[in-house]
């Protein structure tokens, strides 16, 4: 099977962690969508567990920086949004799981 840019979009943003919780920003939640373009560009569209966050602007640059370094994309366009609130009910199983919410 043919691993496309979005799996490989999906597989850095795996990588990728809120310092304040054992569970990667995607299993978490907080990616709401990811966009490829024909030519390569990529949107990803995140928010975090809290507006407030201390750490949002090191968590962007991370995911920016992944994505870029993926052969293939040619231009990463990470974006941050609050609009839905995240929740806990946005959480994979397993996150919930690791978490200890189920």
């Amino acid at each position: 099977m043919e691993t496309t840019l979005r799996d490989k979009v999906e597989e850095v943003l795996r990588t990728v962690y809120d310092p304040e919780i054992p569970v990667n920003i995607f299993d978490l939640g907080l990616v709401y969508k990811i966009e490829i373009g024909e030519a390569g560009q990529v949107l990803v569209i995140m928010t975090l567990t809290a507006p407030g966050c201390p750490v949002a602007g090191s968590i962007m640059q991370e995911v920016n920086d992944k994505i870029a370094a993926i052969p293939g994309v040619t231009t990463p366009d990470v974006r941050l949004t609050f609009d839905p609130p995240w929740s806990k009910d946005m959480m994979s199983e397993e996150a919930k799981l690791e978490l200890g919410f189920l």
